[in-house]
């Protein structure tokens, strides 16, 4: 199942380690725009339909996940943007992600320096 994930491992996924809420929220605020049935949620965000079950209610009571419509006996789960809380952990995984973004960033640019700095050094000394 972990091979069918739609993301890798997600800023909150990062954050908390291999929880399955986590895996849950990265997966639902990505692809915010559509909904989901529980089996779509568990195979997209890479946990058990088990974890799905447990973790819903929690996330439904918090008004973070909303269900939305019934496709056949499929009830459809979405992103809750309407609320403080599902702003607040949208916010907070942007907030991380935009963290980790620009980290790498300057990372790959003090790496290019560096590598500049060597060539330089070594078309000086030769």
């Amino acid at each position: 199942m972990g091979n069918e994930k739609a993301l890798e491992a997600g800023p909150l996924e990062r954050l908390f380690g291999n929880i399955a809420l986590a895996k849950i929220l990265d997966f639902m605020v990505t692809f915010q725009e559509w909904d989901y049935s529980k089996m779509d949620i568990a195979k997209n965000s890479g946990v058990s339909f088990r974890h799905v079950l447990r973790e819903l209610p929690k996330l439904e009571k918090l008004e973070i996940i909303k269900q939305t419509r019934t496709v056949g006996r499929a009830t459809m789960y979405q992103y809750n943007n309407k609320t403080s809380t599902g702003q607040a952990v949208k916010n907070m995984i942007f907030t991380i992600g935009a963290y980790e973004a620009d980290k790498m960033a300057r990372e790959e640019i003090a790496k290019e320096e560096t590598a500049k700095e060597k060539a330089k050094a070594e078309t000086i000394t030769a």
